[in-house]
């Protein structure tokens, strides 16, 4: 098992910054990446950013890119997400998740489905 825990939501406003962070726990060892995902009320849930621990792979969704910066840091489990020049529709439930999955392709780790571990997630609000 993996326990991902979120920390560092909150109020911004819009323009603003804000870093979210997730420590993984327990069998981090079984994992091979990581991502950011947010859930806006009455929408799906939608993959933000991911990294692996150890690999070339990173994603990015392009609402986010050049905004959002995720960042890993290995000695502590650690991943943060860098979020600058907030939006109001970046307001969400922010999700941190832990994918067991060997990387067979590009977008393996863009996709819901790969993600076995879930953190319990931080709310992000952004007000105009």
């Amino acid at each position: 098992q993996v326990q991902l825990v979120e920390s560092g939501g909150g109020l911004v406003q819009a323009g603003g910054s804000l870093i979210v962070s997730c420590a993984a726990s327990g069998r981090t060892y079984s994992t091979y990446a990581m991502g950011w995902f947010r859930q806006a009320p009455g929408k799906e849930r939608e993959v933000v950013a991911a990294i692996m621990w150890s690999g070339p792979l990173l994603n990015y969704a392009d609402f986010v890119k050049d905004r959002f910066t995720i960042v890993k840091d290995n000695a502590r489990n650690t991943v943060y997400l860098h979020m600058n020049s907030l939006k109001p529709e970046d307001t969400a439930v922010y999700y941190c998740a832990a994918s067991t999955k060997s990387p067979s392709d590009n977008s393996v780790y863009t996709k819901y489905g790969s993600y076995a571990y879930w953190g319990q997630g931080t709310q992000v609000t952004v007000s105009s």
